[in-house]
C-alpha cells in the first residue's frame, strides 16, 4: 500500500504546485510541444494572485502549504543545481526556514524523553522558543556551573518530524524511479541516489548527537585557526532529540550595518571567512555545508562563529587534490593538466579525448583571465566547469556539487561584506600552502607512506583472503556440477514478494485511473 500512498502524495504535491502557479512559471524552452501544451492547460488552474508573483515567491508559498519536510527537501535540492537546474536551485535557496513554533510542553517532553531527566533538573531556567525551523526550534536557557549561571541555547527536534519526512520521502522516491525509467538522459544524474543522499542527510540532521559531534570535530580542527570558531557543546545535556550549546552573543553576518556599528573590519572578515572555509575543505576535508549569513555570527572579539552544523560535507584525499589541481590549473592556464586531472580521477569516461576536453576547459578559463580579479567568482567557475563536464558524460559527484554550492554561498557572503572582494588574493595563502605541501615533493613522501600502510594491511589480511578464495573456488565447482539451487524457503519468499507487489501495483493503477476519470467528469 506504500505505492498507493506515494501516488496520492505525488498527486497532492502536483496539485499544490499547479494551484500556486509554480508549474506555469517554469521555463518552456526546449519542451516538446505536447508537454508545453499540458503546461499551458494546467496553468489555468493557478490562483489569480499567484500569476502576479515571482517564481521564487510562488515556490515559497507552495512549500509552506506542503509542510516542514518539503522545506528541507527544497533546501537540499538547492544544493544540487546539476539536478534541478541553476535558476530553480537559486529559487529554492531563497526558501525561508522559519516555521511556526510548537508548544513548549512538547519541547520539554522531547528533552525529558531524550535525556531521561526532568527539565527543571537539567536547566535553572528554560525560556520560550526564539527561532523555529523545519526540523527543530531553539530555546534560551540557563545552566548552573562552578562559575555560576551560564546562558545556553537549547535546540529541540520538532515532534513527529521523522514520521512526516519518511512519509513525504515516498513520493520523492517515486519521482526518482519514474525519472530514471522514462527519461534516459537523466540517469547520468542518478536521481535515485540523490534521493538516498537526501534521506541519509536528513536522518543525520534529525539526530542532534551527530550535529554535536560535527561541532566537536570542527572545534578540534580549528582550535588554532585565526578568527574562526564554533559554539562549545554541553554533552551532559545533549541527546538524539536535543542539543545544548554555548549561547552566542554576536552580530549576524547578514546585518552589515550592525557589524559596522560594532566596529568590525568588514574586509578582514570577508578574507577570514573564505580562508577558513578553504582550510576546512582542503586541509581537513570536512566543512560546514550550510554557511548562509543567518548561520554566521561575529562575536565582540571579532571572531566568526558558525552555528547550525546539521549539514556538513566531506572530501577525501583524492577529491581535495582534484579541487586544488583544478584551481591551480586555471590560475596557470594549464588546461591540459586540468583535463588530465578529470581523467585521472575517473570522473570523465576514458573513451573521451583529453585534448577535446581541454579545449572545452579553455573556453571557461580564457574569459576569466581577461577580467579584473575582484569580479572573478570561484563558485561560478566551478558551476561552469560542471556544465561543461555534462557534455563529456561526467557522472554527478554529490560531494563536489555540495562543495561548489557551499562555495557560491560563502563567496556571496564575502561579497556582501566587501563588494570588491578579490577571491584569488584572499585564497592564495591557503590554496598556495596546500599545493606546496601536497602537490610537490611532500606529496611523493606522503604517497609512499600511504602505500606502505596499505601494503602492510594487505599482508595482514592475506591469510583470510586466501581462505575465502579457496572457499569461493569450491562453491563454484559445486555449482558447475549441480547447478544453482534455491531452498524451499527462499523460493516461497520470492513468490510471495512478487505476488504482493503485483497486487499493490494493479490496485494503485486502477485507483489512479478511477480518480482521473472522476476529475475529468467534474471538470467537464
Amino acid at each position: 500500500m506504500s505505492t498507493v500512498s506515494a501516488y496520492f502524495q505525488l498527486w497532492r504535491v502536483g496539485w499544490i504546485l499547479v494551484r500556486e502557479g509554480v508549474v506555469s512559471a517554469l521555463p518552456s524552452d526546449e519542451l516538446p510541444p505536447s508537454v508545453a501544451a499540458a503546461k499551458s492547460f494546467v496553468g489555468m488552474f493557478a490562483r489569480k494572485r499567484a500569476k502576479t508573483q515571482k517564481r521564487s515567491d510562488r515556490l515559497s508559498k507552495a512549500v509552506e502549504r506542503l509542510g516542514p519536510s518539503y522545506v528541507k527537501i527544497g533546501q537540499f535540492l538547492a544544493t544540487r543545481p546539476d539536478v534541478v537546474g541553476v535558476e530553480f536551485a537559486d529559487d529554492l535557496s531563497q526558501l525561508q526556514d522559519r516555521m511556526a513554533f510548537f508548544p513548549e510542553a512538547a519541547a520539554k517532553a522531547n528533552i525529558e524523553g531524550s535525556l531521561g531527566r526532568p527539565v527543571d533538573e537539567l536547566y535553572v531556567s528554560f525560556g520560550e522558543p526564539i527561532a523555529a525551523a523545519s526540523i527543530a526550534q531553539v530555546h534560551p536557557a540557563e545552566v548552573m556551573t562552578p562559575q555560576g549561571r551560564k546562558k545556553v541555547a537549547v535546540k529541540v527536534v520538532r515532534p513527529g518530524v521523522r514520521q512526516r519526512f519518511t512519509h513525504d520521502l515516498e513520493a520523492m522516491y517515486l519521482v526518482a524511479h519514474l525519472q530514471e525509467r522514462f527519461m534516459p538522459s537523466s540517469r547520468r544524474l542518478k536521481p535515485v541516489e540523490v534521493t538516498k543522499t537526501l534521506e541519509q542527510t536528513t536522518k543525520v540532521e534529525m539526530d542532534l548527537r551527530l550535529e554535536a559531534a560535527a561541532l566537536s570535530e570542527i572545534a578540534e580542527n580549528t582550535q588554532n585557526d585565526p578568527g574562526f570558531r564554533v559554539p562549545t557543546v554541553d554533552w551532559e545535556r545533549t541527546g538524539r532529540d536535543v542539543i545544548t550549546m554555548e549561547w552566542i552573543d554576536g552580530v549576524k553576518m547578514s546585518d552589515v550595518e550592525g557589524l559596522k556599528a560594532a566596529g568590525h573590519d568588514l574586509n578582514a572578515l570577508a578574507d577570514t571567512l573564505i580562508q577558513s572555509f578553504l582550510r576546512h575543505t582542503l586541509r581537513d576535508g570536512f566543512f560546514h555545508a550550510d554557511m548562509h549569513p543567518g548561520n554566521l555570527f561575529v562575536d565582540p572579539k571579532g571572531m566568526i562563529v558558525a552555528v547550525d552544523m546539521g549539514i556538513v560535507g566531506r572530501l577525501g584525499k583524492k577529491e581535495r587534490r582534484f579541487l586544488a589541481e583544478i584551481l591551480y590549473g586555471f590560475i596557470t592556464r594549464d588546461y591540459i593538466r586540468v583535463a588530465e586531472v578529470h581523467f585521472e580521477a575517473g570522473y570523465v569516461p576514458g573513451h573521451h579525448n583529453v585534448e577535446s576536453f581541454a579545449q572545452a576547459i579553455r573556453a571557461i578559463g580564457e574569459p576569466i583571465h581577461g577580467q579584473p580579479a575582484e569580479t572573478i567568482s570561484m563558485g561560478k567557475l566551478l558551476t561552469l566547469l560542471f556544465e561543461v563536464t555534462e557534455l563529456f558524460d561526467m557522472a554527478a559527484r554529490p560531494e563536489l556539487v555540495m562543495l561548489q554550492k557551499t562555495m557560491v554561498v560563502v563567496e556571496g557572503v564575502a561579497r556582501i561584506l566587501n563588494p570588491r572582494f578579490n577571491m584569488w588574493k584572499a585564497s592564495e595563502p591557503v590554496v598556495g600552502e596546500w599545493i606546496r605541501n601536497n602537490l610537490g615533493p611532500k606529496r611523493i613522501a606522503t604517497d609512499i607512506k600511504d602505500g606502505l600502510k596499505a601494503a602492510v594491511k594487505l599482508a595482514e589480511a592475506a591469510p583470510e583472503i586466501a581462505a575465502k578464495t579457496e572457499k569461493f573456488h569450491h562453491e563454484l565447482l559445486r555449482m558447475s556440477e549441480n547447478g544453482l539451487r534455491f531452498d524451499a524457503e527462499t523460493a516461497e519468499a520470492i513468490g510471495k514478494s512478487e505476488a504482493r507487489h503485483s497486487r499493490s501495483g494493479r490496485f494503485a493503477l486502477w485507483l489512479i485511473a478511477l480518480t482521473l476519470v472522476y476529475i475529468a467528469w467534474v471538470v467537464s
